[in-house]
């Protein structure tokens, strides 16, 4: 009997060859079990394995077909161009940004001081850090426990440390049908199962947390109420009251991503509508740079030994540079004002993208750096991702979002923070441009 690994692995090659080809639709599984002399429980493990590595993308009434992948350097809005313009990657940066933060790392950079900063530091990190990063975290009326706050190398790190301390091996996790990415990667290599929650146009549907446990008891739940990535949406105050009643009814541990929350600085967290039950995930790369791996947790004092353990277990503890240089920005100022900074320029780039993109089915709200772009009929989000990236133009399709067997929409997400805001906006134009046209004209050309 051949085993489904092996029958993906040929399927692969043939894709790395060439002989199938971004937006090949691949044959029903049914065809696909007699052409390889396999069962088709078999196929049915072929095609999961092939969508788990990235290869393919299924799509509702239409089939399997060939993900697209990204290209070299390419030729980008007008010729010549030597790189393509990244819509994918979103990462907020601002010019004043580097001088400010320089200018709060001068004393940290004596020899003294900068020894005591280059010393190894625990999970817990330092009171007075602590006590900087409740002031930094805090929003909407909330502040955390200092005691609470433990820290990771990154925003990444503290979301992974999270999921294994509530979670078991071959447990279940509930989380939005259509999430965050790393979430995925996260669960594989821990070996938990997600499980999709059903979402609408405000968001994450709360009784949906309640059908899903019923059906099989949940472990934990993760979610992004603020600026959710990547459907750029807020959940309305009485969802986020119902989600922490739920939370609260079914003894159910949630972790909150709240790494873009800093964006909405006016509302509070589902963390103060349920604090025995939340484990707050941030960081401060999108907050202040790229470049500055720095995690948060605030966890229930009951969860937080467990929460400590998974970061010491997988060696997820910060740097104390890190810390000692995220103590000084938010001291002097710097912190809250790169923020507020960021918050602004959100406004702006959500302008540009609601008059570039003017009478398509674009979702973007105002302080947010991405937008969810619902495709006109006729395209299929990977072909939209093909054909842009021949443009130049990086964006990510639907299925890179989408859990478990779920069929990918066809829409795509658009980044708005890498580029300068006049590259933005030409490559907005150029994508708009591309999706007036047939798909088959795009291909064509």
């Amino acid at each position: 009997m051949k085993d489904y690994r092996s029958v993906a692995d040929a399927v692969a090659e043939e894709i790395r060859a060439g002989t199938l080809r971004p937006g090949d639709r691949l044959p029903p599984q049914r065809a696909f079990a007699r052409r390889h002399g396999i069962a088709g429980s078999t196929a049915t493990r072929v095609y999961r394995e092939l969508a788990r590595r990235g290869l393919t993308v299924g799509e509702v009434g239409r089939g399997t077909f060939v993900r697209a992948t990204a290209d070299g350097p390419v030729p980008a809005l007008t010729e010549p161009a030597l790189v393509r313009i990244d819509l994918e990657l979103n990462h907020p940066v601002v010019p004043e940004q580097s001088a400010l933060l320089a200018e709060g790392l001068g004393g940290l950079l004596r020899p003294d001081a900068l020894a005591h900063a280059l010393r190894p530091v625990g999970a817990a990190g330092l009171p007075a850090v602590r006590e900087s990063a409740a002031a930094l975290l805090a929003r909407g009326g909330w502040r955390p426990d200092p005691a609470r706050i433990l820290f990771a190398g990154n925003g990444r790190q503290a979301v992974s440390a999270a999921v294994a301390a509530l979670v078991p091996p071959g447990g279940r996790l509930g989380v939005e049908e259509l999430t965050y990415p790393v979430i995925k990667a996260v669960a594989a290599r821990l070996g938990i199962t997600l499980v999709p929650l059903a979402m609408d146009e405000d968001g994450l549907v709360p009784q949906a947390l309640a059908r899903a446990h019923a059906a099989a008891p949940l472990h934990a739940v993760y979610v992004q109420p603020r600026v959710h990535n990547p459907l750029s949406l807020t959940l309305p105050e009485r969802r986020v009251v119902e989600l922490a009643e739920n939370l609260e009814r079914l003894a159910l541990p949630a972790v909150e991503d709240a790494i873009w929350g800093f964006l909405r600085d006016e509302l509070p967290p589902l963390a103060a509508y349920a604090p025995e039950r939340t484990v707050l995930v941030d960081s401060l790369s999108k907050r202040l740079a790229p470049g500055l791996t720095l995690g948060f947790a605030v966890a229930p004092a009951a969860l937080t030994p467990a929460l400590s353990a998974a970061l010491r277990a997988s060696g997820c503890t910060p740097m104390r540079f890190a810390l000692e240089a995220a103590h000084r920005w938010q001291q002097d100022g710097t912190a809250a004002e790169l923020a507020a900074t960021k918050r602004r320029e959100a406004v702006v780039r959500q302008e540009i993208a609601a008059r570039r993109l003017a009478g398509f089915d674009v979702r973007g709200e105002d302080r947010s750096f991405h937008c969810w772009w619902r495709l006109p009929g006729g395209w299929r989000a990977d072909t939209f991702v093909a054909a842009a990236a021949r443009l130049g133009i990086g964006v990510v399709p639907a299925a890179a979002f989408t859990v478990g067997e779920a069929h990918a929409p066809a829409a795509v997400r658009v980044g708005l923070a890498t580029p300068p805001r006049d590259v933005l906006a030409q490559a907005l134009g150029t994508l708009a441009d591309l999706a007036r046209t047939a798909p088959e004209d795009a291909v064509a050309d």
